[in-house]
């Protein structure tokens, strides 16, 4: 009984090293959704912005389990962005709130 070798079939001991990922000449770029961001903005009094950002940040998380890269960086960055509006807004309404609220005098 002789043992062949096949040399187009790689196998772990020749020391390749696959990883699964598919594509060999393409780099898996970081995720990145914001999901901690955009749930902290859910605390902020913006409330249509931070959900449309919490969103856009689960839809992010979406598009890069389906390996398209492109679209969670887009969908990232639109989170990112609706997430930093929504801080600012909730900020404007607390200021706005806390001045009006110190300044009325009782009658």
């Amino acid at each position: 009984m002789s043992h062949m070798v096949r040399s187009d079939v790689k196998s772990p001991l020749d020391g390749s090293r696959d990883h699964g990922l598919g594509n060999e000449g393409q780099d898996v770029p970081p995720l990145r959704n914001y999901l901690v961001l955009t749930i902290f903005t859910c605390f902020c009094p913006a409330y249509p912005v931070n959900i449309v950002a919490l969103v856009f940040s689960v839809l992010a998380q979406s598009s890069y389990d389906q390996e398209d890269y492109e679209g969670s960086e887009r969908l990232g960055r639109k989170a990112l962005h609706l997430g930093i509006a929504s801080i600012i807004i909730g900020l404007l309404f607390i200021t706005i709130y806390c001045i009006v609220h110190f300044t009325t005098k009782l009658v």
